[in-house]
C-alpha cells in the first residue's frame, strides 16, 4: 500500500509549501495535518479531497502507483472545473459529442 503521507509530502515539497500553506490552501486546520505526521495516521477521504484541490490533482492522481507526482496543466483543470458544473445531462451530451470526434 503506498504511503500517503510522503506522497502529500513530495506534492508540498514541490510546490514548495510548508504545512501551514498547506492548510491555508486547503482549508484545514495546521493541527490536523501536523497530526497526521506525527501520529502516522492516514487522512479521511473528505480531507484528502480538500489536500487534492489545494494541489490541483484528482484523488485518483494522488494514489497513482508512479513515483513521480503528477500535475495538471492549467487547461486540464479549467476543463476539470468546467466539467464539474455540467449536469449528468449535459455531461453525456458532452461524451456523446466525443465519441463522435
Amino acid at each position: 500500500m503506498k504511503d500517503i503521507l510522503s506522497v502529500i509530502t513530495a506534492y508540498r515539497e514541490e510546490r514548495g509549501w510548508t504545512e501551514y500553506q498547506l492548510a491555508e490552501r486547503s482549508g484545514l486546520p495546521q493541527s490536523t495535518i501536523s497530526s497526521w505526521y506525527r501520529k502516522n495516521m492516514i487522512p479521511t477521504i473528505p480531507s484528502l479531497e480538500k489536500i487534492c484541490t489545494a494541489f490541483g490533482i484528482t484523488l485518483s492522481q494522488l494514489f497513482a502507483e508512479q513515483d513521480d507526482p503528477v500535475a495538471l496543466t492549467d487547461s486540464q483543470k479549467k476543463l476539470l472545473e468546467s466539467w464539474a458544473r455540467l449536469t449528468e445531462e449535459q455531461q453525456a451530451v458532452v461524451f456523446a459529442l466525443i465519441e463522435k470526434m
